[in-house]
């Protein structure tokens, strides 16, 4: 059962002109930065031989990287054999507009199921900004010249991570901002786990760069989430995730503002024993006034408060938990919305908890298989794949409601997006482009 402390407030082709909506997909947690979308009118029925499919795209290669969208652009990455590519397409006809080598030396990881072209582009409608395993960061135009490129490595330390880094840089203000944990240096007696950097997204240039020191050993020295930026008002940080523990970074200098660790236990949060092993892999949940913290497989969901206690090493402040549940999604990204927290497990298992409290509401099987989306909210539901190829809509709400489970026969490790009415689904063979009218 979950271990409330206090209640919280929080508060999400031919499609008819009238039902669409007119809405880009950013990044990849789209244009809300929380996996929701304003569209509707969206089909629950489709058929990999076309029905309620404009069109569909082959691809060069395999990745689990979404999307990004604006205008009558998506723009993705891509493996293509050893060559490591950011593509731009027509969103109308699915046309295949550019494709630019951006490095090489891809490397597959867990037999296939991920690769170096996992990390998540991201766009102003004017560039595309790209991110690769191998630590190559690249700017182009919309229309695919190469504006700057570099090499974190070169820059930042070598990048040393067992799977490949996924972390996917957040685009915000004009900046870039990356975490890069993964293998430690020694700094004193602590062990330097990683950095926090803000790049000049127009030139690529480092506007500041912090070390994020913590004593976490092995395995959880890693971290594949990704970082996120929190904005309520005047209030605003960069949220950080991996090796143990969750920080908060001044956007101005990366200065730490706040750390909540012990989330490997044994711990008030986490009774488990501490396992050295175990790394974060889930991004946080992101609403005003809520950050949803996944931990470590086989650890539990921290809800913190996002107040003025949540100032310093809060580690012992029960006054900054709002809810702990005993259970976590492994690589799902939490989807908070309407009061309400998602939580996609790997084995097709979807948990619906109050937010306020972090009571269960339920916890139900979808499609059974193994799931590496996070949830993407549009038109009153919630739409993931799988890695056997299978998408499954899910009505939101207190009650459980299963609208329907599609074969489309080709994994889908990327999460899906809506953008100006069109779901996208990326699989590891194609891009479908799906739209209709009920």
């Amino acid at each position: 059962m979950p271990r409330p402390v206090a209640t919280l407030l929080v508060g999400l082709l031919l499609v008819p002109a009238l039902t669409a909506s007119a809405e880009n997909w950013p990044d990849w947690r789209g244009p809300n930065h929380d996996g929701t979308a304003e569209a509707t009118g969206l089909p629950t029925d489709w058929t990999k031989e076309g029905k309620n499919v404009l069109w569909r795209t082959p691809l060069p290669g395999r990745a689990g990287a979404t999307p990004c969208v604006w205008g009558d652009h998506i723009f993705l990455t891509s493996n293509d054999g050893d060559d490591l590519v950011v593509l731009g397409l027509s969103t109308k006809d699915g046309r295949i507009l550019w494709k630019k080598q951006v490095g090489s030396g891809n490397q597959d990881a867990r037999a296939g199921e991920g690769n170096s072209a996992s990390p998540s582009p991201s766009t102003d409608g004017k560039h595309v900004w790209s991110f690769f395993g191998t630590g190559i960061l690249a700017c182009h135009t919309i229309d695919g010249d190469e504006v700057w490129k570099t090499d974190i490595n070169a820059r930042f330390g070598r990048i040393d991570i067992q799977f490949g880094m996924t972390s996917t840089p957040v685009l915000d203000g004009g900046a870039l901002y990356l975490q890069l944990i993964h293998g430690p240096m020694k700094l004193d007696d602590q062990t330097r786990t990683g950095k926090v950097v803000k790049l000049d997204a127009a030139t690529g240039k480092t506007i500041w760069e912090v070390e994020r020191p913590t004593d976490a050993q092995f395995e959880c020295k890693h971290a594949y989430a990704s970082p996120a930026v929190y904005r309520d008002g005047a209030q605003e940080f960069l949220v950080v995730h991996g090796a143990d523990c969750i920080t908060g970074h001044a956007l101005g200098d990366g200065r730490e503002l706040w750390r909540f660790s012990k989330l490997n236990g044994p711990t008030g949060t986490n009774p488990k024993p501490h396992d050295p092993t175990f790394r974060f892999v889930a991004s946080p949940g992101i609403v005003p006034g809520l950050i949803v913290v996944p931990t470590a497989k086989g650890g539990p969901t921290v809800g913190l408060k996002v107040s003025d206690a949540l100032s310093g090493d809060c580690s012992e402040k029960p006054e900054v938990i709002a809810w702990v549940h005993p259970r976590t999604p492994d690589v799902s990204t939490p989807l908070i919305a309407d009061g309400l927290v998602y939580l996609l497990h790997n084995d097709g298992k979807l948990q619906c908890l109050d937010a306020a409290t972090g009571a269960e509401l339920w916890f139900e099987r979808t499609h059974t298989g193994q799931h590496r989306t996070s949830p993407l909210l549009a038109d009153g539901r919630l739409w993931f794949g799988s890695n056997d190829g299978w998408v499954s809509i899910v009505k939101a709400g207190r009650t459980f409601d299963l609208v329907n489970s599609l074969e489309l026969g080709e994994p889908v490790t990327a999460s899906l997006l809506v953008a100006n009415g069109v779901l996208f689904v990326r699989s590891s063979d194609a891009l479908y482009a799906i739209a209709g009218q009920r």
